[in-house]
């Protein structure tokens, strides 16, 4: 049986609103309907509800955005939104513990996870489509009932499990504790970025089971979530559904907002970190703007012309022509309140941090000076594209898509925006954000230098510069 076909491809390039644009100019040839048509209504306590209906493939997924991340926590409690992620898989009033996972898999489910990072927290399941009212229950009863049902046993057991995570992950993983180091260098003390989503163990420790319910009091109402349904459903059945289990769920007070949040640096940081690993690693990093806002689709096309594919500037320059460098890569990390462009690069063997930042930094002042080719540009606006709109093919994909639109800029239908903000871009505007948002000195450099003996994840030997 062939696979369905991709509909969201064909139906832009039937409406022409993947027709070439010039790289010099600003002017797409043609314009197009968005092929993804998401609806929202917002329940009477608040909940927003958005249905992409994708009758091709019969599942559908949930997709329970809560706007809560790391930003939101208050002094003294970081990593509250990710110990609670792990919380809610526990069970509550009509959950059994640790039966969540057990429902939907019996029910043939896939994609069931948590996530949280800085801005959101989110919960998702692929099901059936004819498991859809399982679903919703879960995610309902967890939402109105969770309280009723966790302990101070569960709270403790989940405490240990992301502690024990975040030594995994960072106190005992090669080059792990740079990207602490990195962040809290890059946004000052008291900026809600200074500190990573995974917490710290002294903010953990010191957290009582009352804490932790206040937290939930707070931010897992309904007035504070969005929940997406995506695929193979009636809408008029998923909408008697989504009000009989949600709609009783009480409203909370108003979450605020908080707004974007600029960091006025204007000279270098150097943080110097020797560390247990074998390979020498540089990681340069600037604040740059939040996601979606002007220049964010820009520094995404950097990204992509430095270190997107073996042709790319940083890759051909440091892998290939040099041999100095094992492996580079460039991103925008995209963030609600500002955003971090970050270039990393790890060095063969033989080979120092020295080097590496070299041969950036030449690469960096030929693209302020001459910005990007034509041919550079039309690569990487090609990449981002496809990357796009493959991913849309996937109601999961799809269904957190929408959700970050709601987010982000406060409505699900901005997918053909999305798209069109990468090809409108230009040489002359790539070239001004990577000139206006890179500069040479406002940034931060973190330089890691094996050492044996050291801790695997590293040490901070000095910090230097620093002055905002």
């Amino acid at each position: 049986m062939p696979s369905p076909r991709p509909r969201i491809l064909t139906a832009l390039l039937a409406a022409g609103a993947l027709a070439a644009v010039s790289p010099s100019s600003a002017e797409p040839r043609g314009a197009a309907k968005s092929p993804i048509t998401p609806t929202k209504t917002t329940l009477a306590n608040g909940l927003g509800v958005v249905f992409d209906v994708d009758k091709r493939t019969p599942v559908v997924t949930v997709n329970l955005w809560y706007h809560v991340g790391s930003k939101d926590e208050a002094a003294g409690r970081n990593g509250f939104a990710h110990l609670f992620e792990h919380v809610m898989f526990q069970g509550s009033k009509h959950v059994p513990e640790d039966t969540y996972f057990r429902f939907l898999e019996q029910a043939g489910a896939t994609s069931i996870n948590g996530t949280t990072n800085q801005d959101r927290t989110n919960y998702f399941e692929t099901v059936p489509a004819n498991q859809l009212e399982l679903a919703l229950w879960l995610e309902s009863d967890r939402m109105g009932f969770l309280l009723d049902h966790a302990d101070e046993k569960t709270f403790a057991s989940q405490r240990d499990v992301v502690k024990n995570e975040r030594r995994q992950n960072y106190e005992n993983a090669p080059y792990g504790l740079a990207l602490a180091a990195t962040r809290a260098e890059l946004f000052p003390k008291g900026h809600p970025y200074h500190l990573l989503t995974i917490g710290t163990p002294e903010d953990l420790d010191a957290a009582k089971l009352e804490d932790v319910k206040s937290f939930f009091r707070t931010n897992y109402v309904p007035n504070n979530a969005t929940l997406v349904l995506s695929g193979d459903f009636d809408p008029q059945k998923a909408t008697a559904l989504v009000e009989k289990y949600f709609g009783p769920i009480p409203r909370g007070a108003d979450v605020p907002r908080k707004k974007p949040m600029p960091v006025a640096r204007t000279t270098e940081t150097r943080i110097e970190i020797e560390a247990g690993v074998e390979l020498p690693r540089v990681t340069l990093s600037w604040v740059t703007p939040p996601f979606f806002a002007p220049g964010d689709a820009e520094l995404d096309l950097v990204g992509h012309v430095l270190t997107g594919g073996k042709t790319s500037r940083l890759y051909k320059r440091l892998v290939y022509d040099l041999q100095i460098a094992q492996s580079v890569g460039a991103s925008q990390g995209s963030m609600e309140l500002a955003s971090a462009f970050e270039i990393t690069a790890t060095a063969r063997p033989g080979h120092t941090t020295d080097e590496l930042l070299k041969a950036i930094d030449e690469e960096l002042v030929k693209l302020r000076d001459a910005g990007v080719k034509d041919d550079e540009l039309a690569r990487a606006k090609t990449s981002i594209a496809s990357d796009t709109i493959f991913d849309a093919e996937r109601s999961s994909s799809r269904a957190n898509r929408l959700n970050t639109y709601v987010h982000y800029v406060g409505a699900p239908d901005y997918f053909a925006e999305d798209l069109a903000r990468t090809q409108r871009a230009t040489t002359a505007s790539v070239g001004d954000a990577a000139k206006r948002f890179l500069p040479a000195k406002a940034r931060v450099v973190t330089l890691v230098t094996p050492k044996v003996g050291a801790p695997i994840a590293g040490r901070v030997l000095r910090v230097t510069g620093g002055a905002r």
